[in-house]
């Protein structure tokens, strides 16, 4: 659209916000002159749209009282910023209910837009492809997500039935600190009243969530990502890690997420302190990343490395056996 009529479609959504505005308010919000207002509001009378004029200083414009605007009037930009915003959030996990969510919204997205840009759209989603794979997800539900940000917001003290990881339920009242999208999972993290600590909890797990009457002060110097991403790294997995990376900490910071595990100086190199559950991933994580390490802890894990250079070898040394079979003989 040209700029003059993005800018009158500007003016119509503040006046949708209710009330009226004065031509010098809106001549501000929308970079005009209020002659141009002016212009603007005999444009969307021509539309159709009800535009009552309040003349006199003070005088300005509004909607007639009870008028219902269109359900959904986007420039192209901004239909391509909803559309494409929707489709990022459904490959990422954010959706609440799966993939039903924002699959639904597209759709009703797509039916209330010209038939022009709809097309062009649909044309852009279905050539469009990605890089990055769809995240595994495991989707937390509107209401839970709803509640606990209003509690957040209003520093509402809440009681959460919460299932753990082993199946055991429970209630648990929590102070909301903030919530936290990482890893395809919502979190939750705040004060647990009954553990009397700060404590991270998955929003999949959590069955319901009602508001109490608690208030409470959240600590000036908390940090709901950091907070979530350590206590993510912390988690009790078989095999303690220790591995000297031969690199710098602000190359190993860029390079590993802090839930990867902890990063600190080291004489010869950063110390990486960390969890693992299967010592064959780790030697291929440690390998992957491209630089000369030391393994500290544990034996097992060296064990594993050894065996992964193994394989490697045999995998190169077959590609030049193929190689050799494949080149002409000399006479």
């Amino acid at each position: 659209m040209t700029r003059p009529t993005a800018r009158v479609l500007a003016m119509l959504e503040l006046l949708q916000t209710g009330g009226q505005r004065t031509v010098g308010d809106l001549a501000a919000r929308l970079g005009v002159d209020e002659r141009t207002v002016r212009r603007y509001a005999e444009h969307l009378a021509d539309l159709g749209i009800p535009v009552q004029a309040q003349r006199g200083r003070y005088g300005g414009y509004r909607l007639s009282p009870g008028y219902k605007l269109p359900p959904l009037m986007l420039t192209d930009d901004e239909a391509i910023a909803v559309v494409l915003g929707l489709r990022a959030a459904e490959r990422a996990g954010l959706a609440t209910t799966g993939h039903a969510a924002t699959a639904s919204a597209l759709a009703k997205v797509s039916r209330v837009l010209p038939r022009a840009l709809g097309q062009r759209l649909d044309s852009l989603l279905s050539t469009a492809q990605f890089t990055t794979p769809v995240s595994a997800t495991a989707p937390a539900g509107a209401d839970t997500l709803l509640g606990l940000a209003s509690a957040a917001q209003a520093r509402r003290t809440v009681v959460i039935a919460y299932t753990a990881w082993d199946g055991q339920e429970s209630q648990r009242e929590l102070d909301v600190y903030g919530l936290v999208f990482h890893s395809g999972r919502w979190y939750v993290t705040g004060h647990d009243h009954g553990r009397d600590d700060v404590r991270t909890f998955r929003l999949d797990r959590i069955a319901s969530v009602r508001q109490d009457d608690g208030s409470y002060v959240v600590p000036d110097d908390f940090d709901a990502r950091t907070q979530v991403v350590s206590g993510i790294a912390a988690v009790k997995w078989s095999h303690e890690v220790s591995v000297v990376l031969r690199t710098t900490l602000a190359d190993a910071g860029e390079r590993l997420p802090r839930s990867v595990g902890r990063l600190s100086e080291h004489v010869d190199g950063v110390l990486l302190e960390t969890r693992a559950e299967h010592l064959d991933g780790m030697a291929r994580m440690l390998a992957g990343l491209g630089w000369d390490f030391e393994v500290i802890t544990p034996d097992a894990l060296r064990d594993e490395v050894l065996a992964l250079s193994d394989r490697l070898r045999v995998s190169a040394a077959r590609g030049a056996v193929a190689d050799t079979a494949t080149k002409p003989q000399s006479p």
